[in-house]
C-alpha cells in the first residue's frame, strides 16, 4: 500500500491534476472570501465554504477520472493485479493519496479564519466545523469518483459519469420539492431504486439470477408493506431524496449545527463506495 501510495502522489505532482485541482479550490476559496469577508465585512467564514461546494462538481471528476480508467486503457492494470499486495491496499493506496491532493490546499484553507480574525470577531467553532465537514463531503465524493473509475474504461467516459452523478446529488434536494407527495409516486420511486439496486448487484456479482432475485424479493417487501399501509409512502420519496443528498448533510454544519448523524452518513459512504471498489476491481481480476 506505501508503494502505490508513493507512485499516486508522485502522479499528480509530476503532472498538472494534483495542481489543478489545489488551484480551483484555492481560487474560489479566495474569490469568496474577498466578497464575503473582505468586500461585505461578514465574520461567517462558513458561508464562503458554503459558496465553493459547487467546485466539487469540476475537480472530483477532474482528479479521479483517471485513477483506474487511464490504467485500464493502457493494460497497466494487469501490472497491478500481479503486484505482491491485495487489492484492497491498492485501492487504499490511491484513495489515500486522493486525501492527501484534498487535503493540501484544504490545509491552507484552514489559515483563513485566524487570518480573518486580526480583523474582526470570527466564529472559530463553526468555522471549522464547516471546514470539517466539507473534508468528510470530499472524502465522500472522492471515493465515489474513484469507483465510477474503476467501472469505466475510458478517462472522458469516467469524467463524464463522475460530473453528471455529482451534479445530481447537487441538486437532488431541490428537484425533490417537485417531487409528487403521493403514495403512489413515492411507491414507483422507489421502485426505481429496486431497479438500480438490482443493476449494480448484476454488476458486482456477475450473476442474473442473484439481481433478480434480490430485486423481486425487496420489491415484494416494498408492495405488501404499501397495501399495509399506504399513509407510510405519503411525501416518502421527496424526504428520502433529502436525506441521500451527500450536499444537504454537508448544508447541516454551515448552519452551525455539528450533525453527528451526518458525520457518521458521510463516513458510511465514502466506506461503501470505497468497498464497492475493490470490489469492481477483484471482479475484474477474476474475469
Amino acid at each position: 500500500m506505501k508503494a502505490v501510495f508513493k507512485h499516486e502522489i508522485s502522479s499528480y505532482y509530476t503532472s498538472l491534476s494534483g495542481y489543478v485541482f489545489g488551484l480551483f479550490l484555492l481560487l474560489f476559496a479566495g474569490i469568496y472570501v474577498m466578497i464575503y469577508n473582505v468586500r461585505n465585512l461578514l465574520t461567517r467564514y462558513e458561508a464562503v465554504i458554503f459558496s465553493i461546494s459547487f467546485v466539487f462538481l469540476i475537480i472530483v471528476p477532474i482528479i479521479t477520472m483517471r485513477i483506474f480508467a487511464e490504467e485500464k486503457k493502457q493494460r497497466t492494470d494487469q501490472l497491478l493485479y500481479s503486484l505482491p499486495i491485495s487489492i484492497r491496499d491498492i485501492v487504499l493506496g490511491k484513495f489515500l493519496a486522493l486525501l492527501v491532493v484534498f487535503l493540501a490546499p484544504l490545509a491552507i484553507m484552514c489559515v483563513y479564519p485566524l487570518i480573518l480574525s486580526a480583523f474582526g470577531d470570527v466564529h472559530m467553532a463553526e468555522a471549522y466545523s464547516a471546514v470539517f465537514a466539507f473534508f468528510l463531503l470530499g472524502m465522500a465524493l472522492l471515493s465515489i469518483g474513484m469507483f465510477i473509475s474503476s467501472i469505466c474504461e475510458s478517462q472522458a467516459v469516467a469524467a463524464g459519469l463522475c460530473f453528471v452523478v455529482m451534479l445530481i446529488n447537487y441538486f437532488i434536494a431541490t428537484l425533490a420539492s417537485y417531487t409528487g407527495v403521493s403514495a403512489m409516486g413515492s411507491f414507483i420511486g422507489l421502485t426505481i431504486f429496486v431497479v438500480l439496486f438490482a443493476f449494480i448487484i448484476r454488476f458486482m456479482t456477475g450473476s442474473i439470477f442473484t439481481a433478480i432475485t434480490g430485486g423481486l424479493v425487496i420489491e415484494a417487501i416494498l408492495a405488501a408493506v404499501y397495501m399495509m399501509n399506504q399513509e407510510l409512502f405519503i411525501a416518502l420519496m421527496p424526504r428520502l431524496m433529502e436525506k441521500v443528498s451527500l450536499f444537504e448533510r454537508f448544508n447541516v454544519f454551515i448552519n452551525g449545527i455539528f450533525d453527528i448523524s451526518g458525520v457518521f452518513y458521510l463516513l458510511s459512504v465514502t466506506a461503501i463506495f470505497v468497498h464497492l471498489t475493490i470490489q469492481s476491481l477483484e471482479k475484474r481480476r477474476w474475469s
